[in-house]
C-alpha cells in the first residue's frame, strides 16, 4: 500500500533546488518560523492536500525526461520533509530506484528523523543553515541550531553530498564574526561541494497579506551585492566554493 502524505503543490525550477532541471516537490508543514520565510502557506500540513507517494510518482513522470534531459531530478522541499520522514523517504526510494537524481532541502532542525536508508536514498542534501549564531538561530526561526550542525556532521560522516545553503539578512545573518564561525565549521566537512548564498528578499509578501499574518521583515532592506560579495568572499576564504 503507497504510504501518504499531506503535499503544498510542485512546480519545475532550474538552478535553485539542485542541479540542472528539478521537479520540486513542497511538502506541508514546517516546525519552524523563519522571519524570512517566503512560503508561510506550507507551515501547516492541515492546509495541505492529501497525496499518495503513487500519486506523486505519477506527477513526477509526466516530466521525468524533460528533467533527466537536463541534467536534474527531483527535490523534495517544503516546508520540512523531515516532518513526513515515511513520505519523503518513500518518494526519495522510488524515484532513486528508477534513475531519478533525488534531493533532499532541509532546515536539518529534523535531521534526526532522516534514517540512514532515507540518506542512502538521497543523492544530494540542501542543507539551510539559517545562522551560527545560537541567540539569532532562535530569533530568527524558533528552533535551535544544534541539531542542524549534529546533522551536518552526520551528513559528513556518511558521505551524503551537501549544498550549504545560507540566506543573507541584513541585520541578522551579517556579521563578519558569525559568517567566519559558521564559514570555518563548514570548511571542517568533507562533503560540502557549494555554499549558496542567498540574498533576502520580500517575493512571499503577497502571501502573509493573503493570510492575513504581519510579515516581520516587511521594513528591512534588502543586501546590496557589495554585502553579498563580501559574505561570499569570506567562505571562499576557507577554501570554499561560494555562490
Amino acid at each position: 500500500m503507497s504510504t501518504t502524505g499531506r503535499i503544498h503543490s510542485w512546480d519545475l525550477s532550474t538552478g535553485v533546488d539542485g542541479p540542472g532541471t528539478r521537479f520540486a516537490l513542497f511538502v506541508s508543514g514546517c516546525p519552524l518560523r523563519c522571519l524570512y520565510c517566503a512560503n508561510p502557506d506550507t507551515w501547516h500540513m492541515r492546509d495541505g492536500k492529501e497525496a499518495t507517494v503513487d500519486e506523486v510518482l505519477a506527477e513526477i513522470d509526466k516530466y521525468r525526461a524533460f528533467v533527466t534531459t537536463a541534467g536534474g531530478g527531483v527535490t523534495l522541499t517544503g516546508g520540512e520533509p523531515l516532518l513526513q520522514p515515511a513520505f519523503t523517504g518513500e518518494i526519495l526510494r522510488r524515484c532513486r530506484q528508477t534513475g531519478l537524481h533525488t534531493a533532499l532541502d532541509t532546515s536539518g532542525f529534523l535531521g534526526a528523523r532522516a534514517t540512514d536508508e532515507l540518506l542512502a536514498d538521497t543523492d544530494l542534501v540542501l542543507l539551510d543553515i539559517k545562522s551560527f549564531d545560537i541567540g539569532t538561530y532562535r530569533r530568527l526561526t524558533g528552533g535551535e541550531l544544534a541539531p542542524t550542525l549534529s546533522f551536518a556532521t552526520r551528513l559528513d560522516r556518511l558521505g551524503v553530498p551537501v549544498w550549504i545553503r545560507y540566506v543573507l539578512v541584513p541585520g541578522w545573518t551579517d556579521d563578519p564574526e558569525a559568517v567566519d564561525g559558521l564559514a570555518g565549521f563548514v570548511a571542517g566537512l568533507g562533503n560540502v561541494d557549494r555554499v549558496d548564498v542567498l540574498p533576502f528578499h520580500k517575493l512571499g509578501a503577497h502571501k502573509y497579506e493573503a493570510l492575513g499574518i504581519p510579515f516581520p521583515l516587511r521594513d528591512t532592506p534588502v543586501p546590496d551585492p557589495g554585502l553579498t560579495e563580501r559574505v561570499r568572499e569570506q567562505f571562499r576564504q576557507h577554501g570554499l566554493r561560494a555562490l
